[in-house]
């Protein structure tokens, strides 16, 4: 044989101890001790480093790129960062429940030195060497869709530049006075307020103290690197710092539609990236979804992003069982303490993840085993609290608006059609993702189903949580749009004819999907969407809304906060025309002055008419009262109570609020005040010089 062909045989005796392949260089490196103590130092001094020169805002980002390096699943640099994001979110919804016990609450340099500590413990267990992969130019088209979608939904945000205008916003979704409270309570207790429940019963409105937390949290969590330690925003201060988590949050959802939607296509056309990023914005623009800014849903929005998430990874995995799992279950955790309403189908999901890859769950049986166990009796923490303690299964039988409600079957039967059929010219490929997301929107549009058959078989319409379950549905067969662009013809590369025609019919197929798809779903205002009811979209609804002038609600909560501080021990209620409108403004101030859980009894459970409402407060609001009357007949009202009940006078004080009819919206059609005799009188406006 000649010598060149000659293979050298193997040595027919091992070496002594030599049962392991050899390690490469980098690997055999990070198992040394030295570098993983000098790593372990460095996690605490850098923190310490950069909160002693004001830069604590440097620390999320760090810890993201650190846990980053430290994964090995994704091709791109943003495929590793939105992988990060999934783990740090489960990590940190999970820690909620210690954060509020240790001593040091949720404070930068602890909180970055433990999780900086656990990554480079990690690594050094995982015998990995923190490295990230180089950017690549398909990270592009998420990142730049997602920018060009907050810049123009950031609008309403743009156009105000005081507190009653940033008030008139969030007046717009009740909820959001609620979701504020929380979120200023967190902050201030460093934990979940439902593991100091003692504390937070005094300063939080009782319905929110099981309400699933986990948004309120993260952001609360965050925002702590945002301002100095022990100058957590109060008050009016605090109405920027939630407005700018709120659009975080929303932006988080595009990002991940935007990224689930490429992942799921697998390798496709430059055009076809392009086209793909346009129809998914257009969806997203043209569907129910900005609603949830309009409406302040900010749990809901972070549920649907960490849902969609997860169901990327189900639809086309990452390449090692260990970390596929370990992700999936921080997922599911990290949705049980956000939105538990989307937490059977994401468990689902993950369930039929693991029918369909048994053989290599089975050879990683005893990290499934102990993950899967741990992350389950943690996502079911906030459900059963709230099924327990809130008795929140209740809320299944709420109907809904007849609007929304149509818009959820019009959502269903449009996009499930259309993307369904695609979806299934696609199944025919090799590539098994397809599949896989056929199954996700099944599972997803199946969720729906089952909740409006339960409201049907419960007697009423299909409602609240029918249309929220839809809201999952939607972003689903979203992302499936893919399968659509994926039937467009692909351009080719040269000069020959069939070369030139495939590439002219395939930048023709793209050019005419985009259009039909923007014009369709109403971002071009030439035609109503045909995913929603009324003529203008949610998207308009919500950038374009009338904030030259702020609204009386909001005019009157900035005004009484301005001119009435907190009094210990009052309990300080607004009166204004009708009894909707004092509702909102009472909520919007308690808010602002952190007494939600003192004026809880004069607030809720009420009759919404007057003068027996006003009546009702007096007898359930124990203690010193303080009305603050925004319409002169609102304070006649009291005055009369006080005439026909002398004993009130010693707890019942109530002073006036002029309303300048110049400085706020005009009113909308309120109900009559029973109690006024005449059409109330507004003050009237200075005569212009």
């Amino acid at each position: 044989m000649p010598p060149e062909l000659t293979v050298a045989e193997p040595p027919t005796t091992p070496v002594a101890g030599d049962i392991r392949p050899a390690l490469p260089a980098a690997r055999r490196r990070w198992r040394r001790p030295v570098p993983v103590v000098v790593a372990l130092v460095a996690a605490w001094l850098v923190p310490l480093a950069a909160h002693a020169l004001h830069r604590d805002w440097l620390l999320p980002p760090l810890v993201l790129l650190a846990t980053a390096s430290v994964l090995r699943g994704g091709r791109t640099l943003l495929d590793r960062l939105v992988l990060a994001v999934a783990m740090l979110l489960g990590a940190a919804t999970a820690g909620g429940l210690l954060f509020a016990v240790w001593p040091w609450g949720m404070r930068p340099v602890p909180l970055t030195g433990t999780a900086l500590t656990l990554v480079v413990l990690a690594a050094a267990v995982l015998r990995r060497r923190p490295r990230l992969p180089r950017p690549g130019w398909v990270d592009l088209f998420p990142v730049a869709g997602t920018t060009g979608m907050m810049i123009y939904l950031s609008a309403p945000w743009q156009r105000v530049h005081d507190l009653a205008g940033q008030l008139t916003i969030l007046g717009r979704g009740e909820d959001n006075w609620r979701h504020l409270a929380l979120f200023d309570v967190i902050g201030r207790l460093g934990g979940y307020a439902f593991v100091d429940a003692a504390a937070a019963k005094d300063v939080l409105l009782p319905q929110m103290l099981y309400y699933p937390q986990g948004w309120h949290l993260v952001a609360a969590l965050l925002d702590g690197f945002l301002v100095p330690t022990g100058t957590a925003p109060r008050g009016s201060e605090s109405v920027g710092h939630y407005a700018f988590w709120i659009m975080a949050g929303f932006g988080f959802l595009v990002l991940t539609l935007l990224w689930a939607a490429q992942r799921i296509s697998g390798p496709i056309h430059l055009l076809h990236r392009c086209a793909l990023t346009a129809v998914v914005c257009a969806l997203v623009l043209g569907t129910q979804l900005p609603r949830l800014l309009l409406s302040g849903y900010p749990t809901e929005v972070l549920g649907l992003a960490l849902t969609v998430l997860l169901a990327a990874l189900v639809g086309r995995p990452v390449a090692g069982t260990r970390e596929q799992f370990v992700l999936l279950v921080s997922l599911v955790v990290a949705i049980g303490f956000t939105y538990y309403l989307f937490l059977p189908p994401a468990a689902v999901l993950v369930l039929c993840w693991l029918l369909g890859h048994w053989r290599e769950a089975l050879r990683r049986r005893v990290t499934v085993l102990l993950v899967g166990v741990a992350g389950s009796a943690l996502a079911l923490v906030a459900p059963l609290l709230g099924v327990l303690r809130a008795k929140q299964t209740e809320a299944l039988a709420i109907g809904g608006g007849v609007e929304a409600r149509t818009e959820a079957w019009r959502a269903l039967i449009w996009l499930g059609g259309i993307v369904g059929v695609a979806l299934l010219v696609q199944v025919r490929r090799a590539d098994p993702a397809w599949r896989r997301w056929l199954l996700v929107s099944a599972v997803g549009v199946a969720l729906s189903l089952g909740i409006a058959r339960y409201n049907d078989t419960s007697g009423v319409e299909p409602g609240y949580y029918f249309i929220k379950s839809t809201h999952l549905a939607t972003a689903l067969l979203i992302v499936g749009a893919a399968a659509v662009v994926r039937l467009l013809p692909a351009p080719r590369r040269g000069r020959s004819w069939r070369a030139v025609t495939a590439s002219a019919v395939g930048l023709l197929g793209a050019a005419c999907l985009t259009a039909v798809t923007v014009v369709l779903c109403g971002v071009t205002g030439w035609h109503h969407s045909l995913l929603v009811v009324n003529e203008q979209t949610w998207t308009g609804r919500w950038v374009h809304q009338e904030l030259h002038l702020p609204s009386r609600e909001a005019w009157v909560c900035a005004e009484a906060l301005r001119r009435y501080p907190d009094q210990p021990g009052v309990t300080t209620l607004v009166l204004d025309r009708g009894s909707y409108r004092p509702y909102v403004e009472t909520l919007c101030l308690s808010t602002l002055q952190g007494t939600t859980a003192r004026t809880a009894p004069g607030v809720y459970d009420m009759v919404f008419q007057e003068p027996w409402r006003t009546h009702q407060m007096t007898e359930r609001v124990r203690g010193p009262i303080r009305f603050i009357s925004a319409d002169p007949n609102a304070g006649r009202r009291v005055h009369w109570i006080l005439v026909d009940h002398p004993a009130l006078r010693e707890r019942v004080t109530w002073v006036p609020l002029s309303v300048p009819a110049c400085d706020v919206l005009p009113d909308l059609p309120s109900e009559s005040d029973r109690s006024a005799e005449a059409t109330p009188a507004v003050p009237a406006c200075p005569p212009a010089p």
